[in-house]
This record gives structure tokens, sequence and C-alpha cells, in this order.
């Protein structure tokens, strides 16, 4: 029935199937969730306006003068 292999060749036969079931299930999550980058997306949802305006000035995305108006439109 197992071909020789007996308890070991259970053993391998059940680790196959669990990694193949648990890459299913891995891989159908993935996809309904947006992939990899899903967690640095809600993060950066969670962020407020003025601190993505602060990370973008600091990350050199926009000029001075630009940071001072959008952050002046911010506080009105």
């Amino acid at each position: 029935m197992m071909m020789g292999f007996g308890f070991i060749g259970l053993l391998l036969m059940l680790l196959f199937w669990g990694m193949l079931i648990a890459g299913a299930v891995w891989l159908v999550k993935a996809i309904l969730t947006g992939g990899a980058n899903s967690g640095v997306l809600v993060e950066r949802n969670r962020l407020s306006a003025s601190e993505i305006l602060n990370q973008r000035y600091a990350k050199g995305e926009i000029t001075r003068e630009q940071y001072a108006l959008m952050s002046e439109d911010l506080q009105d």
C-alpha cells in the first residue's frame, strides 16, 4: 500500500498535503487582501494629513514654500 515507506512515508505525505493546503490558503488570503503591500497601505491610511505632509517634507518631495502653503491650508 505505501510501497515500503511505512511510517516515514505517511509523515512525508501528511507534510506534503499540509504544505500544499497552507500555501493555497496563503495565496487566497494574499489575493483577497491585496498582497504584501496591504500592511503598508493600511498603516499609511492611519496617518493624519499633517503627519503625511511632515514626512513628504522630510523626504524632500516638496519644497519649503510648498510645505508652508500646505501646512497653512491644513490649519484652516
